[in-house]
């Protein structure tokens, strides 16, 4: 049985990936010895806390149309069912890559890891794409998808800065 996503549960996705990105770098930042990694690291805590902002006004501009329920759901589970996904995707913000952080990592690993992390919430909203029908806003994923290939635009850059 297939199953269709409405944009707005999207974007209740991509909201809790934000926020797991950031505690991501948070996590990240608190197991840092040098002062200038924990820094870097906090700034980039803070640009997710950003990129959770722009999703949350995106989300606004979702019309009740494209809010519509797309099955039954009488126990409200389905939240509770879309921050699994979000949790589990294996993309941005992964709570198993962060825990397995010792504080023994350099900062170049940590980014490349955040790199790679990105781009597996790029796959997992590009296969969203797929069950979000167009009535229920199917156009607004490629927003979503911009937003995070920008993200590993800026950490390319900042790995960049990094390494010279």
């Amino acid at each position: 049985m297939a199953y269709d996503f409405n944009v707005n549960e999207v974007f209740e996705m991509a909201i809790q990936i934000e926020a797991n990105g950031a505690n991501f770098y948070r996590k990240a930042a608190e197991l840092q010895k040098e002062p200038d990694n924990k820094a870097f690291l906090e700034k980039l805590a803070r640009m997710e806390d950003k990129h959770k902002v722009i999703f949350e006004s995106m989300q606004k501009e979702v019309s009740e149309g494209e809010k519509q329920e797309t099955v039954f759901d009488p126990a409200d589970e389905l939240s509770m069912y879309l921050k699994a996904m979000a949790d589990n995707h294996g993309g941005e913000g992964d709570p198993d890559i962060v825990d397995a952080f010792t504080g023994e990592e350099p900062i170049e690993e940590i980014i490349t890891t955040a790199i790679g992390l990105e781009k597996e919430s790029i796959l997992f909203y590009l296969g969203l794409k797929d069950l979000v029908p167009a009535k229920y806003g199917h156009d607004k994923l490629d927003h979503i998808i911009k937003e995070e290939k920008m993200h590993i635009a800026q950490l390319t850059g900042f790995l960049k800065k990094i390494k010279a």
